[in-house]
């Protein structure tokens, strides 16, 4: 529950942190596509065409995970854990993550 109780803290440094600007615009963008398929749906678009942006979609916010997943193993992981326990316990926390994903 240590990493659940970290992500309240507002001044802490995150994996991200100097991405953040270029992670919210990629995020912006990814919600724009996602209203592109409501109204897709909303016109009766070939399933298709729905299903092509569908994957567009997923594909993006895939390489947004793996991109939170980096920085947090080269940050947080590399650089903030210096106690053998506590980088188990937070290497069993990005894996639950990334099995979560998956």
């Amino acid at each position: 529950m240590l990493g659940r109780m970290a992500t309240t803290t507002a001044a802490a440094k995150r994996g991200y942190s100097d991405e953040k600007d270029e992670l919210l615009k990629r995020l912006r963008r990814i919600e724009g596509q996602t209203r592109g398929i409501q109204g897709m749906v909303a016109d009766d678009r070939w399933c298709p065409d729905i299903l092509q942006q569908i994957a567009a979609v997923r594909a993006a916010l895939d390489k947004v995970a793996l991109g939170l997943a980096e920085g947090h193993v080269q940050h947080c992981m590399t650089e903030g854990a210096d106690d053998p326990a506590r980088r188990r316990e937070m290497t069993s926390e990005l894996m639950h993550a990334l099995g979560r994903l998956v």
